[in-house]
């Protein structure tokens, strides 16, 4: 696996909101109502982490939850980052009926 060029990256953050790079990664801070909605994102997000074999940098203080994504076997930003983000994403979207 291969790092992703710059021009990929953004163009990958476009659909990611709140995601920023940040050096040789890509970041996200979410703000949950309380602790248990950010540990309820957190294990949720372990599971498709541990699916993907790609595991996050990750911080919680309280009801925030600091997310870093790199693949540091290349060294740079993958694939597998922007799917991991992709679906933490989805874990925070509003379920429709």
């Amino acid at each position: 696996m291969s790092s992703l060029s710059d021009k990929q990256v953004n163009l990958q953050l476009e659909e990611l909101p709140g995601w920023q790079r940040e050096g040789n990664a890509i970041a996200k801070t979410y703000h949950f109502s309380d602790f248990i909605e950010a540990i309820s994102f957190m294990n949720q997000a372990a599971f498709h982490a541990e699916a993907l074999e790609h595991h996050p940098e990750w911080r919680n203080t309280y009801n925030v939850v600091e997310v870093r994504l790199t693949t540091g076997d290349t060294g740079g930003i993958t694939s597998h980052d922007i799917r991991l983000a992709k679906r933490m994403e989805h874990i925070v979207q509003p379920k429709r009926l």
